[in-house]
């Protein structure tokens, strides 16, 4: 498991005033029964959809877009997109920079998750992980043969399978190397000949007089905390979720050479947001 990137300096903690407690409650509140009210009718549904389609989910995941969707609109975040999704099963790349990634990128289209086993087990977070579908992996090369025949199910059953190639999160002003190991599944017989990848750049912009990194959550980062702060901002600032062209993995000679170039466009993408 890759170490969490860190910096030398963190944006300073902020402790709400009374009128940042009231933005809290007033945000959280309504924010809370949404992810957890439809969380269990998703359960609900999941009774039925199960047993007659297994995996293949053709109700379920729209619950989880409307959750997403709605959740920034809750939070008072500006959520945009630029750039058309690829049609079609395959693999959607982009950068990490915060937990809002899982609600910026179910926001526009229906995408699971791949992430390493134990979260699978992590309280509350591995529940909610299972229940919208994500695939648990082993990060372990003698495992690799495992991986593509569950990369090759879910493919087949239509589905975008969504990874973070830096392999952990960052204060969203950078893009970090994307790890070419994560690739080496893509190139077995299989998938190579007709897998799909599409880099996606997510662009966080702070409040007006907030530090620069005001979304970013990385390196030893509290997750309460920083949740408080978001939800008791006085301003809220915006997300853009930036599409870019989709990428046949046979065109490329090897991981590596795959791996910068989805690194360049998705790097690309983050710097031309956020310094146009």
């Amino acid at each position: 498991m890759s170490a969490p990137w860190d910096s030398a300096t963190h944006p300073p903690e902020l402790t709400p005033g009374p009128g940042g407690w009231l933005r809290a409650i007033a945000r959280g509140l309504p924010l809370a029964v949404l992810v957890f009210g439809c969380l269990l009718i998703l359960l609900l549904v999941r009774l039925i959809e199960r047993p007659f389609f297994g995996q293949r989910r053709p109700v379920t995941p729209y619950i989880t877009q409307f959750v997403c969707r709605s959740a920034f609109a809750l939070m008072g975040i500006t959520y945009r997109t630029e750039g058309a999704v690829m049609d079609g099963p395959g693999a959607v790349v982009a950068n990490h920079s915060s937990w809002l990634d899982i609600f910026a990128l179910n926001a526009r289209k229906r995408i699971y998750f791949v992430s390493k086993a134990e979260v699978a087990k992590w309280p509350g977070i591995g529940w909610l992980a299972r229940a919208t579908g994500t695939v648990f992996i082993q990060r372990d090369r003698r495992e690799a043969a495992a991986q593509v025949a569950i990369f090759q199910d879910r493919l087949a059953l239509g589905h975008k399978l969504l990874f973070f190639p830096e392999g952990t999160s960052t204060d969203g002003q950078r893009v970090l190397a994307f790890k070419p190991t994560l690739f080496a599944a893509f190139f077995a017989a299989g998938l190579r000949e007709t897998l799909m990848i599409q880099p996606v750049s997510v662009v966080y912009h702070a409040p007006d007089g907030c530090d620069a990194r005001f979304y970013g959550w990385w390196g030893d980062m509290d997750f309460g905390p920083h949740l408080l702060a978001t939800l008791a901002a006085r301003r809220q600032g915006s997300v853009t979720v930036i599409y870019h062209a989709p990428v046949q993995v046979a065109d490329f000679a090897d991981r590596k050479a795959l791996a910068r170039a989805l690194e360049t466009s998705v790097r690309d993408g983050v710097v031309r947001s956020l310094h146009p």
